[in-house]
């Protein structure tokens, strides 16, 4: 399949892909990933080593869009849960440095 990543056109295959990251550790995920076999890969390591052009040249989501074209499986990175709501006497407890439960 023909796609453009930082403005290259590159002719991917999905077996390809898989093959150009036969062999790599996964790094930490901090953003967007795409899972590959059955590890899961940050898309800009995977930009990386497929177009090999340095991360900073392209976009997560030039690489999420061209490996969800090619059949992979992309997720974003979770939302946090929200902070819970404290209750108006843990509210003051917290501000008199007390706590609201002793």
């Amino acid at each position: 399949m023909r796609c453009v990543i930082a403005r290259f056109p590159f002719d991917l295959t999905k077996s390809g892909v898989v093959a150009s990251m036969k062999g790599i550790k996964p790094e930490p995920i901090v953003g967007e990933s795409v899972l590959i076999g059955r590890r899961h890969y940050p898309v800009k390591q995977v930009g990386e080593v497929v177009t090999r052009q340095d991360r900073r040249d392209f976009s997560a989501q030039e690489v999420t869009r061209a490996m969800t074209r090619l059949g992979f499986t992309c997720q974003a990175l979770p939302e946090p849960e929200p902070a819970r709501a404290l209750t108006p006497l843990e509210t003051a407890s917290a501000l008199l440095g007390v706590s609201a439960l002793a």
